[in-house]
């Protein structure tokens, strides 16, 4: 792996927590949903509802919840810690456009519309942004 593909790697390493942590949310949210909207029986007959014992299911929403803090905190920390030496870059356009990419999560064709460059001037920036930048 060349050094370019380790920066590129480590600045993605944001992109990964951000996923983590929505797979996170979404599992929460699905866990609610599921116990608000429980299964029906159309079998004519009457059945109690509502008798079910939420101990369980609180324990486990709340084992979720909170491994989705920690998810998030280390997505915020993560973010912190690539801005940090983004920022440590000289170039403002290198630092945008890193910034773009690995933090925004933004396309290439928007960071070239963000920044009124061509599809080519905007790689060749990132390029050189790589170049300059430390792990």
């Amino acid at each position: 792996m060349t050094e370019n593909e380790k920066k590129k790697q480590y600045l993605k390493g944001y992109e990964k927590t951000v996923r983590r942590m929505k797979r996170s949310e979404l599992k929460i949210a699905e866990m609610r949903v599921n116990r608000m909207s429980p299964s029906v029986i159309l079998d004519g007959m009457p059945h109690a509802s509502g008798c079910n014992d939420l101990s369980g299911y609180v324990a486990l929403l709340d084992h979720e919840e909170r491994l989705y803090i920690k998810k998030r905190y280390l997505c915020i920390k993560k973010c912190k810690e690539i801005t940090d030496k983004i920022e440590g870059l000289e170039n403002e356009d290198e630092k945008d456009v890193l910034l773009y990419r690995y933090i925004k999560l933004m396309k290439w064709e928007d960071i070239c519309a963000e920044m009124n460059y061509s599809w080519r001037q905007t790689h060749y920036i990132h390029s050189r942004a790589l170049n300059n930048f430390r792990l």
